[in-house]
């Protein structure tokens, strides 16, 4: 990428400099581990480790100045998840070095997302599902986005679109729903989104971690309660 060839957002500058200050843990482990709820009760334990993964919520500045981003509509072909909205990302593969080349290595293969066209900034912490898997979210930045023309992959990918980042923190277009898991209720939010005519809901573990990036990315709470599920924030031991 030819840095010369436009200018950076001051503000975008300043965001990247922030964000990399969030440094991760190098050394984070997944452990076997379970998974304690506010009254002490203990979900019960996998009998395998859990498998890792990676997201990568790729940000760009319109231009009116304010943030973006990135997300596809899954392949109504996929055996997971089908017709969903996501983040490009997958599970971590034997030759990545890292989360954050598992989550470029997953854009490259689903939008055609050049590694080279992303600064990661920072990793979140790790949201843990019910199916035993551990996704940890990249947060990168596009400083030049006319550079990025998406090559979907129609296999994984039905469509691309990007959303303003500020809109998981806004009680605008946003449903929730109480769930119950073993006991614990929690909220599962729904954000309703319109993009070239298409309708989109981008909704469950993708909200919730696009709530807390967006969190930690304007320094702000959301304007809602997020009552997240328990397991999602389960605690793992190094």
């Amino acid at each position: 990428m030819n840095s010369d060839s436009f200018r950076r957002s001051e503000n975008l500058v300043k965001l990247a400099q922030r964000l990399r200050l969030n440094k991760p843990n190098p050394n984070f482990e997944i452990s076997d581990d379970t998974i304690e709820d506010s009254a002490g009760e203990l979900f019960p334990r996998f009998e395998t480790r859990p498998t890792r993964a990676a997201v990568l919520i790729c940000l760009f500045e319109d231009e009116n100045g304010d943030l973006r981003v990135i997300l596809t509509k899954r392949s109504s072909t996929m055996s997971s998840h089908s017709g969903e909205v996501a983040l490009p990302g997958g599970k971590r593969d034997d030759g990545d070095e890292n989360d954050a080349e598992t989550a470029l290595r997953e854009a490259k293969e689903e939008i055609g997302l050049e590694a080279s066209s992303v600064e990661v900034v920072t990793v979140l912490e790790p949201f843990h599902t019910k199916r035993n898997i551990t996704v940890f979210p990249v947060i990168g930045i596009i400083w030049d986005k006319s550079a990025f023309n998406p090559v979907l992959n129609a296999a994984e990918v039905e469509s691309i679109f990007d959303a303003p980042l500020q809109m998981f923190l806004k009680d605008e277009n946003r449903r929730q729903e109480e769930r119950e898991f073993m006991g614990c209720k929690y909220l599962l939010h729904f954000f309703d989104h319109k993009a070239r005519n298409e309708s989109y809901v981008i909704w469950a573990l993708t909200a919730g971690i696009l709530i807390k990036a967006a969190s930690v990315v304007y320094q702000l709470p959301p304007a809602f309660e997020t009552r997240m599920p328990p397991f999602w924030n389960r605690k793992n031991s190094q």
